[in-house]
């Protein structure tokens, strides 16, 4: 994947080119600066016995990967095949981490999203 160039500048900044991928529970992956994959991981570990399994999910297939030269990331067939990502990809900022989708898997998700209204949380919301 090419790391998009407004993404670039910052994550060699901030975390020299170093990520980590895992897979996320709605089917894309996650995408981490190094720096926040470790406070993330940090947590992740803390969780009770009774989150072993989700603790494997997201520990267990965490990779880590860097910015070639080329500014692309190799994401291994494993990751790849999981999040479903096909030739278009989607990656989304969500503040302290990326979510890298499947474009048309994204579409569909996104469509499923706005059917459900919007939730009591963000009724009252100001945009």
């Amino acid at each position: 994947m090419s790391v998009p160039a407004r993404h670039r500048e910052l994550l060699q900044a901030l975390a020299g080119g170093q990520l980590t991928l895992t897979k996320h529970p709605e089917g894309c992956l996650l995408v981490f600066p190094r720096p926040a994959w470790e406070t993330f991981r940090d947590k992740i570990a803390a969780l009770p016995m009774s989150a072993a399994g989700w603790k494997r999910i997201f520990l267990g297939n965490a990779q880590d990967v860097e910015i070639d030269g080329a500014s692309r990331v190799l994401i291994a067939p494993e990751l790849r095949a999981a999040a479903g990502l096909s030739r278009d990809v989607m990656l989304l900022g969500m503040g302290s981490h990326f979510e890298l989708w499947d474009a048309a898997r994204y579409a569909a998700h996104e469509a499923e999203v706005m059917q459900q209204g919007m939730p009591d949380a963000l009724k009252d919301f100001s945009f």
